[in-house]
């Protein structure tokens, strides 16, 4: 069941809101809904993003091994080429 939730916008906000709800055929309620859908996605996505680098770098400080990113790009576009590489080596920092 969806609860109601009430939003304090400035007149020149509706307009807008109601203009490209217009343009994008939908009502400004389904417009708005959308948008703060999006947004919410949006910043838990970031939020997991921080957290896997987070997650990482704690990886590197406990086992202090990293790949080189340019072994790695050349390995990931010969690969994409379809051509034999060798996947690259971790090493110690």
């Amino acid at each position: 069941m969806a609860s109601t939730t009430t939003l304090k916008l400035s007149d020149e906000l509706k307009v807008r809101i109601a203009s490209a709800a217009q343009q994008s055929g939908k009502t400004a309620h389904a417009f708005m809904v959308e948008a703060l859908e999006l947004q919410t996605e949006l910043a838990e996505r970031r939020s997991a993003f921080v957290a896997d680098a987070l997650l990482a770098r704690e990886e590197v400080a406990r086992y202090g091994l990293v790949v080189d990113a340019d072994e790695v790009f050349d390995y990931l576009k010969a690969r994409a080429d379809r051509k034999a590489a060798r996947k690259p080596d971790p090493s110690a920092i």
